[in-house]
C-alpha cells in the first residue's frame, strides 16, 4: 500500500493577503507594461525621434516595476514553498 503524501500547507491569512496584494500589483503593473509597450510601438512610425525616446523611457520604467514585482512574487513563492 502506498502512503498519502501530505497535501499542500494552507497559507496563513496574512500570508494569503500579502499574495492576494502582490498578484494585484503584478496584474496592474502588466497591463500598464502591456500599453506603454503599444504606445511605444505606434511611436515608431507615428512621432518624432523625441517623442519616441519618451515613450521609450516610459515603457522602460513600466518594464522595470514589472520585473521587480514578478521578483518579489517569485520570492514569497519560494519563502512559501511547502516541503
Amino acid at each position: 500500500m502506498r502512503q498519502a503524501e501530505p497535501g499542500p500547507e494552507l497559507l496563513s491569512r496574512r500570508a494569503s493577503g500579502e499574495l492576494g496584494a502582490l498578484e494585484a500589483s503584478l496584474q496592474e503593473l502588466g497591463t500598464r507594461r502591456n500599453a506603454a509597450l503599444r504606445l511605444l510601438l505606434v511611436s515608431r512610425s507615428s512621432t518624432t525621434a523625441l517623442a519616441q525616446r519618451e515613450f521609450w523611457l516610459e515603457f522602460s520604467w513600466v518594464d522595470q516595476e514589472y520585473r521587480a514585482a514578478v521578483r518579489r512574487l517569485a520570492q514569497f513563492c519560494d519563502a512559501h514553498r511547502g516541503g
